[in-house]
This record gives structure tokens, sequence and C-alpha cells, in this order.
């Protein structure tokens, strides 16, 4: 079984180089700030969406700017969270 610190560090790399530098720059910082504060259901789901292609994942994101949310159902609160996240970090709130 993978330790917990291992499981962070892990997830915080493919936050930071996932191949399309938009998403590096809204799941990076999300990663740094957000993971330590997730449970063991939060990582799961948040590890999930790490599973899904870039070119997906950023429009479901940003959509959410506008109140629109799209997206698998079982990843929309995680979703919802870093969107939140990224919309509030380039808030500078």
């Amino acid at each position: 079984m993978e330790a917990h610190e291992t499981r962070l560090k892990r997830l915080r790399i493919r936050s930071w180089r996932r191949g399309m530098k938009e998403m590096d720059l809204i799941l990076g910082p999300f990663a740094d700030h957000e993971l330590e504060s997730l449970n063991d259901s939060d990582l799961d789901q948040y590890e999930a969406l790490l599973e899904e292609n870039d070119q997906d994942l950023y429009p479901w994101i940003t959509a959410r700017l506008g109140n629109a949310r799209p997206g698998p159902t079982p990843l929309l609160p995680m979703l919802d969270r870093v969107a939140r996240f990224a919309h509030q970090r380039l808030a500078g709130k």
C-alpha cells in the first residue's frame, strides 16, 4: 500500500505535468494548496479526475465559471472544487 505522503507527492507531480500548460496552471496550484486537506475519498476522486484527458478537463472546469456543469457525474464535486479554487486564486481572493 502506498504511503499517504508518497501519494500526495505523486498527485502533485501529475497535477503540474499534465501536457497542457493551462491545466498545469489550474491543477498545480490546487494540488499545492488543497491536497493535504482532502480526505481519502476526495483524493480518490481527484485521482480519477487526473485520469481524464486535458482536452476534456479544461472545458469541464472553465465552463463552471459560467454556471455550466459539464463532466462525468462522479467527478462533479471535485470539478466544482477545483474550479472554485482556480476562480478565487485568479480573482486574488
